[in-house]
Order: structure tokens, then C-alpha cells, then sequence
């Protein structure tokens, strides 16, 4: 079977070469031009130009009609899953894997007027993710714990709910996840320590494989601070355990 070249094979394309691609491919092309990676959970919003979802929209959904075709599913006569397609591409690219595609929201920085040097702790977050490995449902919650200092920046509590939402809508591990999280939230308040818990309910092992409705994840990541400070973090952990 003859080898199918892929935008990503080739050296250059012409614009005009490039307008006649499917928007995946464009996006891809895009991508691999400018050797960025594009795993699971990465964030290719940059490389998304204006209308370019609503075409990708339209692939998922005509490939999501062929995989229930494969399933021997009579999209046709069958009315609960007539719209099955469109309604799956809707949701993957703009709800569940949207922090995909999209920007990060805005988040408004204050400065630290008050030099508030004391542990602050956020949450519990309730976050929604999805397997990269069975794209099956991750549910559970987030602790954030920062320890500022006079150069650090606040933001308000919404926005790290909001920066939670948008790290977790993406197929993924949850230990990469509390790591990126971590990253994010790290690179803009600045902080002298920084803590995450994730608690998590992984349906990949609840719906399917071995079909275990009691086991949780838990996982957390210590940034400065936090992991330098025995007593810091056990008053962390401490806290978390007395929210329940």
C-alpha cells in the first residue's frame, strides 16, 4: 500500500497548497513547521487560525460517523443516534478537550501591596478530565496551597478554578496534569511555595478493565517552599485532611 504523504512530510507548501488541506492538517502542518509538540494534553490554540474549530468540528463529526458506521450502528433509522456525531464533535471540541484549543482565560495580577507571607489554600476544586488512554471520564478535586511573598502576584479565587478548568479539559495522565497545573498557577503568582493534591475517580477503571467503584487516585506536587519545609507541608496536608 503506497505511502500517504502528510503535510508534515514535506519541506514547505504554498499558501494556496496549504488553504486545500483539510483544517487538521493545516493545523498540523503549522505545528510541525514550527517543531512544537502536539500531545494529548498540549495546548495548539496558537496554532489555530480564525474558523479553522467550526471546519475541525466538521471532520470529527464526519469520522465519528464512520466509527459508529464500524459499529454496526444504524445511524439512519435509529433516532437516538441520528445526531450522535454532530453532538460528539460539539463536545470534544468545545467542552470536554477544549483546553486544547483554547487560549488561556484572562487572568487579572494585583501585586502584593499588603506582603501577605502567610499559607493561603484553595479549594476543593472540582475538576473534569479524560483518560488519554481509553478517553474515558477523570472527575475529582483540587487543592491548591501557595505561599506568597512581597513580589508575588495575586489573583482572584475564581481564576484558579477558571486555570484548573482549562489544564484539566484536555485527554491526559493525572500525574502530568497536577504538574502542568502547577506550571501555570507557578508562572503567575510567583510564590516562594506552592503545593497541589488532585483526588481523582478514574472511570477507565470504573466503567471498564477491571470495574472497581471504590479506588481513587490521589498524587500531589511540592514546589519550593513546600518542599524544603516539613512543618509547611504537614500544615497543608493537615488542613486538606480537616476539609474532608
Amino acid at each position: 500500500m503506497p505511502h500517504k504523504t502528510r503535510p508534515q512530510d514535506s519541506v514547505v507548501l504554498q499558501a494556496d497548497e496549504l488553504a486545500r488541506l483539510p483544517a487538521s492538517e493545516r493545523i498540523r502542518y503549522r505545528l510541525v513547521q514550527a517543531k512544537r509538540r502536539y500531545h494529548a494534553n498540549d495546548n495548539i490554540s496558537a496554532f489555530v487560525e480564525d474558523g479553522e474549530l467550526m471546519e475541525l468540528r466538521a471532520e470529527v463529526q464526519a469520522k465519528m460517523a464512520e466509527v459508529l458506521k464500524a459499529l454496526v450502528i444504524d445511524t439512519e433509522s435509529d433516532h437516538n443516534t441520528q445526531e450522535t456525531a454532530k453532538r460528539v464533535a460539539k463536545m470534544y471540541i468545545e467542552e470536554v478537550f477544549r483546553g486544547r484549543y483554547q487560549p488561556m482565560p484572562a487572568v487579572t495580577e494585583f501585586p502584593n501591596i499588603s506582603r501577605l507571607n502567610e499559607l493561603m489554600i484553595v479549594g476543593p476544586i472540582t475538576v473534569r478530565s479524560a483518560c488519554s488512554h481509553h478517553m474515558c471520564p477523570i472527575i475529582g478535586r483540587v487543592w491548591v496551597g501557595v505561599l506568597p511573598n512581597e513580589h508575588s502576584n495575586l489573583i482572584g479565587l475564581s481564576k484558579y478554578a477558571r486555570i484548573a478548568e482549562w489544564i484539566m479539559t484536555r485527554p491526559q495522565i493525572q500525574e502530568e496534569a497536577v504538574i502542568m497545573l502547577a506550571d501555570a498557577l507557578q508562572e503567575r503568582v510567583r510564590p516562594d511555595g506552592m503545593a497541589i493534591v488532585m483526588e481523582a475517580d478514574h472511570f477507565c477503571m470504573h466503567w471498564r478493565g477491571v470495574k472497581d467503584n471504590d479506588t481513587a487516585m490521589t498524587n500531589s506536587v511540592m514546589r519550593g517552599a513546600f518542599l524544603k519545609d516539613p512543618n509547611l507541608r504537614r500544615e497543608f496536608l493537615s488542613l486538606l485532611s480537616k476539609k474532608g
